[in-house]
């Protein structure tokens, strides 16, 4: 099982914790409807600057937005006008969604946090990102697979890191798969702290798909 779905949602609740936390039994669907608006107009916007992950934290009348960044500086813009961009154009789209399901549009607050990854730090959102731009250069994907998963391997806390690519590669005329391993990538362990990104080139030629896996040693006590 732990082949075929996403290691993070398989470990939800055990080693890896919720994305959005809140709960109000009556707005359930708007609010679901919402923390989808947000994510898609984040990652639209600022996908250049890195984005490891976007935590969404809600209370009655409050939503607290923290977005895990490689490049926050490209985010924060100069004399922080890029972030309060990035604010208004939530803000809006929030409104609108909510003036679309009859719901009180102006009743809430949002506040917008942008944190920094550490150097130190290896993320798989964030590299199966950057592969993705590579491919979208046209650059040889077996080069940059081997490099990539070299530079990750690199890190002292890294026990193992898996790449998969699908789509036409290279241009090919037939889409295919393939990909590369190195290290220990036990799916199955749910004490295994497995970080798991993908992302999509757009390509002339079409779309690809990546996928990385990063196991990080195990968990033993949370």
């Amino acid at each position: 099982m732990a082949q075929k779905i996403q290691p993070n949602s398989y470990r939800l609740g055990l080693n890896v914790p919720w994305s959005s936390r809140w709960f109000f039994k009556r707005s359930l669907r708007y609010f679901l409807a919402e923390d989808l608006l947000i994510r898609t107009i984040i990652k639209k916007k600022i996908l250049q600057a890195g984005i490891a992950g976007v935590e969404i934290e809600r209370t009655r009348d409050a939503i607290r937005v923290n977005v895990r960044a490689a490049r926050p500086g490209l985010i924060i813009g100069r004399g922080g006008k890029g972030i309060d961009e990035l604010k208004d154009a939530v803000i809006k789209a929030v409104k609108a969604l909510r003036r679309k399901n009859k719901v009180p549009a102006d009743k809430f607050t949002l506040n917008l946090n942008i944190e920094e990854l550490k150097r130190f730090e290896v993320s798989a959102p964030v590299l199966a990102q950057q592969f993705a731009f590579d491919l979208e250069k046209r650059l040889p994907y077996r080069r940059n697979m081997k490099r990539l998963i070299e530079s990750i391997m690199q890190n002292r806390d890294v026990k193992g890191a898996k790449i998969r690519v699908g789509g036409r590669l290279d241009g090919a005329e037939i889409a295919r798969v393939d990909g590369m391993t190195k290290g220990n990538m036990p799916l199955q362990t749910l004490r295994a702290h497995i970080d798991y990104g993908e992302a999509t080139a757009f390509t002339t030629y079409g779309t690809i798909g990546i996928k990385v896996w990063i196991y990080k040693g195990d968990i033993f006590e949370k």
